[in-house]
């Protein structure tokens, strides 16, 4: 049954909302999973990904690569990571674009909007209004 009846669960209106989404909700869609070290540190799942993060590719060809994000293309819903490249015809070297759910992060590019982004999805402290002492 429909948990929302404000919410289409119409697969149609799901994929052009999809394709259709402006950058900064492409910026949250493109979310990559954080390694188990991080994801125990900072008790989040995942995290927008952004240029300077280290990764890892967890599939497809380049599995089991590391490097730093060069490149988020926001429009082509990609990411282009240093030494993933491709030889072209001419002798010309193009990044090869990996789609942000298909790695890890391994190191997290830290400055102040996302440590509060951090401390905002940790699930292991307690948010709302009230403390126990209130309630009680």
């Amino acid at each position: 049954m429909k948990q929302k009846s404000t919410v289409s669960s119409s697969r149609r209106k799901s994929r052009k909302a999809y394709f259709t989404a402006p950058s900064h909700i492409r910026r949250k869609l493109m979310s990559a999973p954080l390694s188990k070290d991080l994801r125990a540190k900072y008790n989040v799942r995942s995290l927008p990904i952004r240029r300077d993060d280290e990764v890892i590719i967890c599939r497809g060809h380049f599995h089991d690569r590391e490097g730093k994000v060069t490149t988020v293309y926001r429009k082509k819903w990609r990411i282009h990571i240093e030494r993933v490249t491709r030889d072209k015809a001419n002798g010309q070297t193009v990044p090869i674009g990996i789609h942000p759910s298909k790695v890890m992060i391994t190191k997290i590019k830290l400055d102040k909007d996302r440590k509060a982004l951090l401390d905002r999805k940790n699930r292991a402290t307690k948010k709302g209004k009230y403390t126990e002492k209130d309630t009680a």
